[in-house]
Formats: structure tokens, sequence, C-alpha cells
């Protein structure tokens, strides 16, 4: 007889000063919707966050203070080329987007953010992960290379307003 195992994920991740971090529930997502339209320029469709929660509920991370969501990191997993040129496909994340409302940034969330939706893919056994950062974004861009992350090429006008991206990549050995 086939037996199911049920693995249950678990909910609180860590604390960050007096934030809590945790993995994102579907009653959480309008509030991680107002957090990416209050802090980016990118949005995306109420379908788009409910599926990619579905698909990766390791990696969609949201910090909370005070039973209010103040940021998000939603990561997917894809198959392509490797940024580091593997031959072949290799099976990796893509950090698609993270968000800290305004009055909350420089406070560590980010990172952690980025810490814990890491961990989510590392444990899919992926090769590596990716993400791209506006070229403006300094503060990011110096966060992804604390964390390990390589700048591997500048996409041309990569958003919608026609601001170039640099695409890093983080190797996972």
């Amino acid at each position: 007889m086939f037996r199911h195992k049920l693995i249950k994920l678990q909910s609180t991740l860590r604390r960050v000063r007096e934030y809590q971090l945790r993995r994102c529930d579907m009653k959480d997502l309008e509030a991680v919707v107002n957090v990416n339209l209050e802090t980016l320029p990118e949005h995306y469709s109420d379908y788009f966050f409910e599926s990619t929660l579905r698909e990766l509920p390791e990696s969609f991370i949201v910090a909370e203070l005070e039973e209010k969501i103040v940021g998000y990191i939603m990561c997917k997993i894809e198959y392509g080329f490797s940024n580091f040129r593997k031959l072949g496909f290799v099976k990796k994340g893509h950090v698609v987007s993270v968000a800290v409302l305004d009055g909350h940034r420089s406070k560590g969330l980010g990172k952690a953010l980025m810490l814990e939706g890491i961990n989510g893919i590392i444990n899919r056994r992926c090769d590596e992960i990716y993400l791209e950062v506006r070229l403006s974004n300094k503060p990011a861009i110096i966060m992804y290379e604390n964390l390990g992350f390589q700048t591997k090429s500048k996409l041309r006008s990569y958003y919608r307003d026609g601001e170039d991206a640099f695409l890093m990549a983080l190797e996972f050995n």
C-alpha cells in the first residue's frame, strides 16, 4: 500500500530585529501585491503571484511587523542554459521579485529575505540562482555581491521604462 507523506513546511523561519520572516500564505497575497505596487514599477497579475506561491512555497517569504506585511521575496525554478558556461541545461532558481517598504529598509530585511529564498532554492537541488537588478539600484547590487552573486551580463532596455539591468548569478557547489 502506498502511503502519501504530507510534509508541513515550517512557517516561521527567523526573526530580524522586531520583524518576523515566514512563509507566505494565500491570505497574504493581497498585502504582497500592495507591497509590490508601492515599491516597484514592475507589476504582475494576481494569478502570477498565486501560481508562484503554489509552485515554490519554500521560496516565497514575507517579512512582517505587528502582523503587517512589509516585504517579500518570490522565486521560481526554471531549466535553461547555465549562467556559468556549463554545457547543457541546468536547473536554476530565479529571484523574480524582492521588495521591502521604504520605512523598513536598511534593517537587514532584504538580506534575510534573500537568504531564505536561496535556502528554498538549494533545497530543490538547483545548480545556481539568478536575478535581474536595475543598474541604478546600487544598494541592492552591493547586497547581492556581498551574498556572492556575480554580474554575468548587462541586459539592455530590460525594464519597461527602458532602464538596463544586470543579470547576476550565484553558483551552488
